[in-house]
């Protein structure tokens, strides 16, 4: 039988299973610097212990790289770190109830693929409200004055489908099927309960 062997990740590199919001994966969009940048919003549940303590361990790493690269050799207080509590910062969003999250972004592409690896080209396979392992990269940052570490965007590998996140209905919704030999499938009306304007 054949084996799968893990993969050494650098101490800042994590691949975390989760829900992902806010997928701006396949085109970037302009930040408030006016920079495109292509970003999600990863989502994992307060009850993955397993998982959140590798995306705080990854932090961890970050912060002790940060300590020599960015920050004269002491870990700065008040540091702004990515990892955020759903039900604090998003209390009015359902699909964050429970759960943690964190955003991260990236001026390159992410390569998107299926559970086999393979690429996905098709926007609508990936979307806001799917499930993925995304791989980020937890780095330290020192700018204007703003110190802290950030996730950066690695790569998106599809997992199972969610129910999307984007607020438009889905085609399941606003449609029923249509029957080859129904009849009068575009009428069903007479002329005379037309108001005047349509006759």
């Amino acid at each position: 039988m054949a084996t799968t062997t893990k993969k050494k990740l650098p101490a800042t590199k994590v691949v975390v299973p989760c829900r992902i919001s806010f997928a701006n994966i396949w085109s970037p969009k302009a930040t408030l610097s006016g920079e495109e940048k292509y970003s999600v919003s990863c989502i994992i549940p307060k009850s993955d212990k397993k998982t959140l303590m590798a995306i705080h361990k990854a932090i961890e790493a970050a912060k002790e790289d940060g300590k020599s690269k960015k920050w004269g050799g002491k870990i700065p207080p008040n540091l702004k770190l990515p990892l955020r509590d759903g039900d604090i910062d998003r209390p009015d969003d359902e699909s964050y109830a429970d759960a943690m999250f964190f955003n991260a972004s990236s001026k390159d592409a992410p390569q998107i693929v299926d559970r086999r690896v393979q690429p996905i080209t098709d926007p609508m396979t990936v979307y806001s409200g799917c499930y993925c392992n995304v791989s980020v990269n937890a780095y330290a940052f020192s700018v204007s004055g703003n110190r802290g570490v950030a996730m950066g965007l690695g790569n998106i590998q599809f997992l199972k489908d969610g129910e999307r996140l984007s607020g438009k209905a889905s085609a399941d919704a606003d449609f029923e099927a249509v029957e080859e030999e129904e009849e009068d499938v575009l009428g069903g009306m007479d002329d005379e309960d037309l108001p005047d304007y349509l006759k």
